[in-house]
């Protein structure tokens, strides 16, 4: 497994988890399509993230997934750290918003 796909797979693992939360507890949450998306949507958006890293991550000959080892692993959480600290900074204020949210 290479870095960069250790490094996008944590991005995409870390960014799936506010949002399948967000959905369960029926809450509203921003997603890239929407500035105030419903919880249904942010539950799509989470299970597409979650599809990226198992296409990014792969299987293994036993059908087993990919999980990083090694230093792949610290990249892996590198990547969901890094994007954890841009999305807490992101959504720091009250009217937080993606640059193409226009509401």
């Amino acid at each position: 497994m290479t870095l960069l796909k250790a490094l996008f797979g944590g991005m995409f693992l870390f960014n799936a988890l506010p949002h399948l939360i967000k959905g369960i507890t029926g809450d509203k949450h921003m997603t890239p399509f929407k500035r105030i998306s419903s919880p249904i949507l942010n539950i799509l958006w989470s299970f597409t993230n979650i599809v990226l890293v198992v296409l990014i991550l792969g299987f293994d000959t036993n059908g087993a997934l990919n999980f990083p080892k090694g230093m792949n692993f610290w990249i892996f959480l590198l990547g969901g750290f890094s994007l954890s600290l841009t999305a807490a900074k992101l959504f720091d204020g009250p009217n937080a918003r993606l640059p193409w949210h226009k509401d």
